[in-house]
């Protein structure tokens, strides 16, 4: 009966349930398609910056961190390699670099750039750079003893182009200053503009011998295929290593990308409340004026021997239906849109300085989670509810013959 009564209740004036539920539809559809994005932002973030040469866990030599010197350096790379071979899991990949601070120069131009040598077939596994980071020339090979790929901004910043070549300076172990000329090889495009600025590769090889290093390298960074667990294996390596070695997952070397993870959930809830709140009064003064029409109704029914919690429970069930048919629909709506952008992304390269600043990447892909979609509709649900008492409540308090008296 109940059921019965308000559907065909809420079809009395269908021009205001309409409204409602157009309001109910732009709600959840903006839950989902803003968390989709902001989520898909974190998501980016968290992935860019992992890629650009940070990995899932690195490992370095006690006062590295602090000091990124070329006397910091791992002098036993074999050690750290037993260790890895060990702990690690089956489907980790890992990569050994030598990465120093360094001043590129050209005839007309200088700038500090981050050298690194890397092992090429090795850190396209591991990180961005690879072959299909490469738009202009081609990537290193092991052989490339003069060889260098850099980015398409440091190319653009230094008026230079492929083929030209590139002075590297750098201080050495023994503290002296060590130079060495380099061909552009390569050129590569990365997701953000201040990474194409920062780095230049050259082979693992080349860099140890300019530096007098011998077989000694910087770091050793690991991909997972899982982020999730970069602490457990962090862990594991610390209890395998030596105390010299200072061991760290993603989150202790991106502090600032964990704190967007942590305030997103708060962020999300918050924007869900603000979203409700605009959404509530309609939905109260919708409740309200329906209500005040039908008092006359809840009169006589009342007379006939209806209890207040009925007609509680029948204010309710109106409420309920206007907000699970608005929740459907704005769900629809919000995965089709979530699915639309999909494909190609929102491209916000006309704003690339500002989303850089930010440490975006210049194309947001949304991604859809399920505790966000669940959360967004229970967020709708409880409250919707909660806020229909209210109207419900009113006209449960009316007496029979209070009732019958309006007009």
């Amino acid at each position: 009966m109940f059921l019965q009564l308000a559907w065909r209740n809420i079809w009395r004036n269908p021009r205001r349930t309409t409204v409602i539920m157009i309001a109910i539809i732009i709600g959840v559809w903006s839950m989902i398609v803003l968390g989709a994005l902001m989520r898909g932002i974190v998501r980016q973030m968290v992935e860019n910056n992992i890629s650009t040469l940070t990995g899932d866990v690195q490992i370095h030599r006690q006062g590295y961190r602090n000091d990124p010197a070329v006397e910091n350096s791992i002098t036993e790379p074999a050690e750290v390699e037993t260790a890895l071979e060990a702990v690690l899991p089956s489907e980790a990949k890992w990569a050994s670099r030598v990465r120093v601070n360094a001043i590129a120069s050209t005839a007309r131009h200088s700038t500090g750039v981050t050298l690194v040598g890397i092992d090429p077939p090795v850190e396209d596994q591991v990180s961005f750079i690879g072959p299909t980071a490469i738009i202009e020339g081609r990537y290193l090979s092991q052989e490339d003893d003069y060889g260098i790929v850099v980015g398409e901004a440091l190319i653009e910043k230094f008026e230079s182009r492929l083929g030209h070549k590139l002075l590297l300076m750098s201080q050495d172990v023994d503290k002296e200053i060590a130079s060495r000329s380099y061909r552009i090889v390569g050129i590569f495009q990365a997701e953000l503009e201040v990474t194409e600025k920062q780095f230049a590769f050259v082979t693992i090889s080349t860099a140890q011998e300019m530096l007098g290093l011998g077989n000694g390298i910087s770091e050793v960074s690991i991909s997972l295929k899982d982020h999730g667990e970069a602490d457990q294996v962090a862990a594991a390596l610390k209890s395998t290593l030596p105390a010299e070695y200072e061991i760290h997952a993603w989150k202790e070397l991106l502090p600032l990308i964990t704190i967007y993870l942590d305030l997103y959930d708060t962020f999300v809830f918050i924007w869900y409340l603000v979203v409700f709140i605009a959404m509530s009064f309609g939905i109260v003064n919708t409740t309200l004026m329906a209500v005040f029409e039908r008092m006359r109704e809840f009169g006589l029914l009342k007379a006939l021997g209806m209890r207040p919690w009925w007609i509680i429970k029948e204010v309710l069930t109106e409420s309920v239906f206007l907000l699970v048919m608005g929740m459907i629909v704005g769900n629809i709506l919000g995965f089709l849109t979530v699915w639309a952008l999909s494909g190609g992304g929102i491209d916000l390269s006309a704003l690339a300085a500002g989303a850089e600043y930010a440490g975006m990447s210049r194309v947001i892909y949304p991604a859809v989670i399920a505790k966000d979609v669940v959360g967004a509709n229970l967020v709708v649900l409880v409250l919707g509810l909660l806020v229909s008492l209210y109207p419900a409540a009113k006209a449960a308090r009316f007496t029979a013959v209070e009732a019958m008296t309006q007009t």
